[in-house]
């Protein structure tokens, strides 16, 4: 067993609760969290009056799966005092200032589907948690959290043990996010609760083995990238809580399992039928705001800044990343254009990383699993020749014969072994109990029709191996995903170089409505030669994500190739010789990585021509709406299905 000493900074909640029960007020803290770091034993605490520093011992352990309710958050009404507690307009407010009244309502948020979504299951159909402090701190007195006779304004509450009520809630050091956490904080210190912030960088918030992953977080703010169908199966469903005991599979981080809810998520991605879907949830909606494992606060809107040159560029609502058209992009007269990021990739392995900023690279390298365009939420062909639907064949939905023992989706999405008993959808889409014998059910067989010009950045076309590896990886179990569900639902993938096609058949009873684009996999270069020699094709799963030619300079199809990373500084994008679009409008691109405190400076001043979303999310500060009358930049402020939220930890390791 190696330990070792090391200085970590108020992190675990066994040091948290230490920090808080000491004397001094709490200290905001934005920390480098040493991301080799799983568990630790406090040794020693020493409170300054400017900072709390921990000393700790790294301890090798076995982590359990996570059974044990929170002692805090795993009771109901505080989970509901909370969401009394949140004043989310006033969270909306401090982020974005210089959006109307009016507009800045309609950003609020009561589920985890906006409000304006087809699948919004309606205000009445769901509990609503208005902000209502008295109500909240009423739920708070009633669980045991109670202030002492006559308390002073500031005093938290505690239990009946003298334990205060404080709760750490981490995020990243976005400023963005660093606004309305202050406000929350202040929100909750009215009802008597002491949030203890922690600040940390995204690289660990998002990494794929450490923080949300590990679900090492009591209270987690962050965002998802919402999208025209709601999903939702990694988010929410009983088997996608991560865990040691399933390799950390899933991004349902709350722990959160509530087996109605689970089977309504389930059935809404497995019918074809729109009204069907809304229905089901609906009912899922209903059983999430119930027992809220997640607060969702708002809807963020996307907000870009550029130099008022640049042309080509044009975010679009219902695209996720703006790069989509980064090959027409141009300033007249240069040959570079310069990105500035506040936050930069851990890795460019987009199978393990959940960070925006990782698959907008991926999406200028044509690098990344999206093969499909979704402008305006609707879909488009991207790197097909044509969307695979049963409308133009290219999807068949055949009716085929299976027995007992046969692996089928049952009614409520379920992978199963047939048995009497069980409930299913025939062909003809009704519900019946399975008696046994044979019985037909629906068969999606999806042929996925490719460009036939894709080509590597050596100039040697993607080929039918080349897709196969793409499956056989993103499929394997050591490979670092967070989710196997569509490999598990499938029966046969096969790729062919003739047209460059795929077909793959999925489990009967299968019918997951974005069937036509969203169940392909991955593309790599099965034949690239490696530094070491191999060639990727023969490297074990379990090694590509400490690959530099997978984690650092990943291949792809798209307008740039990514020649050069200086961690911490720059990344360098050249031209993709073999670009199936053509010639890049521009030849050369560089992301450099700027701080939130210098970014706009360094627009202003011509050092770099763009800022993002990950940098303003959607909250354009005075400063550039002032430039941008004075003819210096151009803003663009889109809306956005993107949402923030606070996960809940229901359970303790």
């Amino acid at each position: 067993m190696n330990t070792r000493k090391t200085i970590l900074v108020a992190f675990s909640l066994l040091i948290i609760t230490a920090f808080v029960l000491s004397a001094c007020q709490p200290v905001v803290q934005t920390v480098e969290v040493p991301v080799e770091v799983i568990k630790t034993e406090v040794v020693e605490v020493v409170t300054t009056q400017e900072v709390t520093v921990v000393e700790t011992q790294v301890v090798e352990v076995e982590r359990e799966a996570f059974t044990t309710p929170h002692p805090i958050l795993g009771d109901l009404r505080v989970r509901q005092a909370l969401a009394y507690c949140t004043n989310k307009l006033e969270l909306v407010q401090s982020v974005y200032q210089n959006i109307s009244p009016e507009a800045q309502e309609a950003l609020v948020m009561n589920s985890w589907i906006p409000n304006d979504h087809w699948a919004y299951a309606g205000d009445e159909n769901i509990t609503i948690y208005p902000f209502d402090p008295e109500k909240g701190m009423a739920l708070l007195e009633e669980a045991g959290w109670t202030l002492p006779e006559g308390a002073e304004e500031g005093t938290f509450r505690a239990n009946a043990e003298g334990e205060e009520l404080a709760i750490q809630f981490a995020t990243t050091t976005a400023t963005f996010r660093q606004t309305w956490a202050a406000v929350l904080e202040q929100q909750y210190a009215n009802c008597g609760i002491r949030m203890v912030r922690l600040h940390v960088p995204a690289s660990w918030w998002f990494g794929d083995t450490t923080g949300l992953a590990r679900r090492d977080f009591t209270l987690g703010g962050y965002a998802w990238v919402g999208e025209a169908d709601p999903g939702g199966l990694t988010l929410y469903s009983c088997d996608q809580v991560p865990s040691p005991s399933n390799g950390w599979e899933g991004q349902n981080y709350s722990g959160w399992c509530n087996e109605a809810a689970t089977a309504a998520l389930k059935n809404a991605n497995n019918t074809l039928i729109k009204d069907e879907r809304i229905e089901f949830y609906k009912q899922q909606q209903a059983e999430f705001t119930k027992d809220i494992p997640v607060l969702p606060l708002f809807n963020r809107s996307e907000a870009y800044v550029t130099r008022p040159d640049l042309e080509g560029f044009l975010p679009v609502p219902g695209e996720e990343y703006y790069t989509y058209n980064a090959g027409t992009w141009s300033v007249p007269g240069e040959d570079t254009i310069v990105f500035g990021f506040t936050q930069e990739p851990a890795s460019l392995f987009g199978l393990v990383e959940d960070a925006y900023v990782t698959h907008a690279v991926l999406n200028l390298l044509g690098a990344d699993d999206k093969h499909y365009t979704s402008l305006n939420y609707d879909f488009q062909p991207f790197i097909y020749e044509q969307l695979s639907t049963i409308e133009n064949g290219l999807t068949q939905n055949n009716d085929v014969e299976v027995n007992e023992g046969d692996k089928v989706i049952d009614a409520n999405g379920e992978i199963v072994e047939l048995a009497a008993g069980m409930t299913i959808r025939n062909a003809a889409g009704e519900e019946v109990e399975y008696t046994g014998g044979p019985v037909t059910m629906k068969q999606l067989v999806v042929t996925y029709d490719y460009r036939d010009d894709l080509k590597w950045p050596d100039g040697t076309a993607v080929t039918a191996e080349d897709l196969m590896l793409g499956y056989t990886l993103d499929c394997d179990k050591e490979s670092g995903s967070t989710s196997f569900i569509t490999c598990d639902k499938t029966v046969s993938y096969e790729a062919m170089d003739e047209g460059l096609k795929a077909v793959q058949t999925m489990l009967p009873g299968d019918q997951y409505p974005l069937y036509f684009a969203d169940r392909d996999f991955r593309i790599y270069p099965a034949n690239r030669v490696l530094a070491d020699g191999r060639l990727l094709k023969d490297v074990p799963a379990k090694e590509w994500a400490t690959l530099p030619e997978i984690a650092e300079s990943p291949w792809g199809f798209g307008p740039y190739m990514i020649t050069d990373w200086v961690k911490g500084e720059k990344m360098v994008l050249e031209a993709h010789p073999y670009w199936y679009g053509g010639t890049p409008a521009t030849p050369n691109v560089v992301i450099s990585m700027v701080t939130a405190e210098n970014a706009e400076a360094q627009l202003l001043g011509g050092q770099i021509d763009l800022l993002d979303n990950t940098t303003f999310a959607g909250a354009l500060p005075e400063t550039m709406t002032t430039a941008e009358a004075e003819g210096r930049v151009k803003t663009y402020v889109e809306p956005s299905a993107t949402w923030e939220h606070i996960d809940i930890a229901l359970f303790v390791k």
